[in-house]
C-alpha cells in the first residue's frame, strides 16, 4: 500500500486511514459484493427499500433509518401506506413529514401497472454519472448525496462520493477541502468528489473504500 507524505495530508492521518483500512478492508469488500449481487439480483422491491432508505438518511442516523425501513416493509407500508401513516412510522427519522410524503411520490413514479419498475431505470452501468444526474432531477428528495448513495448500494455508484457530514468533516481534517458548506450545489458537489477521487488515488484506496474507511473513522462501525 503506496504512503504519501504531504505538508496537507499529515503522517498521523495517514498512518491512522491505513491502520482502520488494513482492520475492515475484508469487510468492505464482502459489503461490496452484497451491494452488487442486490443491484444483479435482487428484486425490485429490494431495490425500492434502498432508494427509501437513502430518502430517509438526510440528517438521520443511518441505523434508524434502515430500522424505519425494515419496519415500514414489515407492515405492508412501502407498497400501501398513505404518507400520514408512513409519517406515523418513521421513528426516530428527522424531518418525517416530508420524508413521508417522499416515499409515496418515489412509489407512485415508479409504480407501473401495478408493478415497482425500478431497476431499467437505475441500471445503465454506460454512464452512471447520468443516471445520478436524472435520479437528483426526477425523485423529490434526493441530492447528490442521496443518489450517490443508492447508486452504490445497489453495485454501480462505486466511482461517486457520498458526501455526508462525516465524510466532509474528515475530508477537511485530512485538507482535501477548505471548509464544510452551508449548502451543496451540484457544481461544488463534483469538485469536492473530485478531489476526494484524487486524494484516494494519492493514497491508494479505492474510493469506494475509503468512504467506508472515514465513516468507520468517524463512528466505529460499517454499516450502509
Amino acid at each position: 500500500m503506496g504512503y504519501v507524505e504531504s505538508d496537507i495530508w499529515g503522517s498521523r492521518h495517514i498512518g491512522e486511514l491505513y491502520s482502520i483500512y488494513g482492520a475492515i478492508r475484508p469487510v468492505i469488500l464482502a459489503r461490496l459484493a452484497e451491494f452488487k449481487r442486490l443491484g444483479e439480483r435482487g428484486s425490485e422491491y429490494d431495490i425500492f427499500k434502498e432508494l427509501v432508505f437513502c430518502l430517509l438518511t438526510p440528517q438521520s442516523r443511518a441505523e434508524n433509518c434502515w430500522s424505519a425501513v425494515e419496519f415500514l416493509a414489515g407492515n405492508n407500508l412501502l407498497l400501501a401506506g398513505d404518507a400520514a401513516t408512513i409519517a406515523t412510522a418513521l421513528r426516530g427519522v428527522r424531518f418525517r413529514y416530508n420524508k413521508a410524503r417522499y416515499i409515496v411520490e418515489a412509489r407512485e413514479r415508479f409504480m407501473i401497472d401495478g408493478e415497482l419498475k425500478l431497476r431499467r431505470f437505475l441500471t445503465d452501468v454506460a454512464d452512471p454519472q447520468g443516471v445520478r444526474d436524472w435520479l437528483v432531477r426526477t425523485v423529490k428528495g434526493l441530492g447528490y448525496k442521496e443518489a450517490s448513495h443508492l447508486l452504490r448500494n445497489i453495485g454501480l455508484g462505486t466511482n461517486m462520493a457520498i458526501l455526508d457530514r462525516h465524510i466532509l468533516k474528515n475530508l477537511r481534517i485530512l485538507g482535501v477541502i477548505d471548509e464544510i458548506p452551508a449548502s451543496m450545489t451540484r457544481k461544488r458537489y463534483l469538485a469536492f468528489e473530485r478531489r476526494m477521487m484524487r486524494f484516494a488515488c494519492n493514497v491508494s484506496i479505492p474510493l469506494s473504500h475509503l468512504d467506508f474507511v472515514l465513516w468507520y473513522k468517524e463512528t466505529g462501525r460499517v454499516f450502509k
